[in-house]
């Protein structure tokens, strides 16, 4: 274990035996850090924190001090806890659980950039990449495969869907569907043709996929009736997630703007 003389680390905190802690560095009384972390210069976590294995902790970051909500009492119990080999660069600021026995949790693999925020019971799931000053209020969820641009706003309780893309420099307070590119202020573009290309997901997955987009968004339906027609249909389990994800929104879903971008594998507009 290699631990700087000039940082501050608690006998009670648990330590993997080849942890890295550098120069004034902070490490609270119920912190566990996993096998292969390093934590940087001028770092501070505490609260009830728990990183797994191989993850990077950045210059200056801050994770899991008391959430920005006016109704948190300093006696909750709550936590963060953080998978496996994530890269959390400079700066970036996780808040743990505003609830009794609540968690902010981000999964694995995944790469926070510099200047990132996740409030209070955000949930992060795997290999979701946020870019620069991402901003996500309490209770947004961000699931696999995501990425989020810079400078992006997310108000509480949105969701982000599976391999979404975001546009950096943006704002969103409404629910981002699976699969899709939003590249305007609460609004969808298309499909994240290239993303799931990258991703390896197959030519017909794809077209399903852009068979449901354009039901829920170019059929003339309304949302409603959209759901309502592709549960009389048969989808595969990536479209079947796309109408499930719709179905369970609370704050309702972006939109599809009236774009021509999106197109098929011939270079054929959905619309």
């Amino acid at each position: 274990m290699k631990i700087h003389p000039t940082a501050i680390v608690s006998p009670k905190a648990v330590l993997a035996d080849d942890v890295e802690i550098g120069p004034g560095v902070i490490i609270g009384d119920e912190v566990t850090l996993g096998a292969g972390c390093v934590v940087q210069a001028h770092a501070i976590i505490e609260g009830k924190t728990t990183l797994g294995t191989g993850n990077l902790v950045g210059y200056g970051s801050i994770i899991g001090t008391e959430p920005q909500d006016f109704a948190f009492k300093k006696e909750t119990v709550s936590e963060v806890r953080i998978g496996n080999g994530n890269t959390l660069r400079e700066y970036v600021t996780i808040h743990r659980g505003t609830k009794e026995g609540s968690a902010t949790e981000v999964g694995d693999g995944c790469y926070l950039m510099v200047g990132s925020h996740l409030g209070h019971n955000v949930r992060i799931a795997n290999r979701v990449i946020i870019a620069n000053a991402c901003h996500l209020a309490g209770y947004v969820e961000v699931q696999e495969g995501a990425v989020l641009g810079g400078g992006t706003v997310f108000h509480q309780f949105m969701r982000v869907g599976r391999q979404a893309m975001v546009r950096g420099g943006t704002r969103f307070g409404k629910d981002i569907v699976p699969y899709a590119m939003a590249d305007a202020d609460n609004f969808l573009s298309g499909i994240n043709v290239i993303g799931l290309r990258r991703s390896g997901m197959k030519a017909e997955t794809r077209q399903e996929i852009r068979r449901a987009f354009k039901l829920l968004f170019r059929s003339g339906l309304n949302v409603s009736q959209a759901v309502e027609q592709a549960a009389t249909m048969e989808w595969g389990p990536e479209a079947t997630a796309f109408f499930d994800f719709v179905r369970e929104s609370k704050r309702g879903i972006c939109p599809a703007n009236q774009r021509k971008g999106d197109r098929d594998e011939g270079g054929e507009s959905i619309d």
